[in-house]
């Protein structure tokens, strides 16, 4: 039997000033809600000895709206947008996931939190809407031409592209600040300010999406 080859996946991300702002630009652009604004919890897992983030490999598990996904994404292919296989599997169990996946001796390692708006004006690519503590972003997933041209008339230039995870993005902005980087999830009082980490979670991976 088989195995399927992983998908690839091409994305960038653009900074946006704020989501009403992103809102109002893709609207003007025709873009139309396909999936409504939602929060998700995202957890990154990896060995104690962090072996997938020194491979370039992700293993993280996303709650949202009552669903759980996990995803497997490899080694990025450098280049002006981001290009890397991915696998996602529909968990039905997040909680009894994660607890076998301590079991086979992975940690959470990484915690990150967004509510995520997802807009189409065809089925050649998806524009999700991004809320994050650090800040808003859109990203463009799709074919490279479709990216460029989505982008372009969204109004953004190539030299805006940012291929970073948000992992990294955090801890840029955690250095930027001078605070220390713990996990990047919205405090409950709405700041957008890291908070303290969760009992069982060691410190942030850079290769969060």
């Amino acid at each position: 039997m088989s195995v399927p080859a992983p998908a690839q996946e091409v994305e960038i991300k653009l900074p946006l000033p704020s989501a009403a702002a992103g809102r109002r630009m893709l609207r003007q652009q025709g873009f139309h809600v396909v999936r409504r604004r939602a929060f998700e919890a995202n957890t990154v897992f990896d060995t104690p000895s962090h072996k997938f983030r020194k491979r370039g490999e992700l293993l993280r598990l996303r709650e949202v709206a009552g669903r759980a996904v996990l995803t497997y994404k490899g080694p990025a292919v450098a280049g002006k947008h981001k290009t890397r296989p991915e696998l996602e599997l529909e968990i039905s169990d997040a909680e009894a996931f994660s607890l076998i996946l301590k079991h086979l001796g992975l940690r959470p390692v990484f915690r990150y939190e967004k509510y995520r708006t997802e807009y189409s004006t065809d089925e050649a690519g998806i524009a999700t809407l991004d809320e994050t503590p650090i800040g808003v972003f859109l990203e463009l997933e799709g074919s490279v031409d479709w990216i460029d041209h989505a982008a372009a008339r969204l109004g953004f230039k190539e030299s805006s592209y940012i291929t970073d995870s948000y992992g990294r993005l955090f801890l840029e902005h955690c250095r930027r600040k001078k605070v220390q980087a713990t996990h990047m999830v919205f405090s409950e009082s709405g700041e957008t300010v890291p908070s303290p980490p969760k009992e069982g979670c060691d410190s942030p991976s850079p290769v969060a999406d």
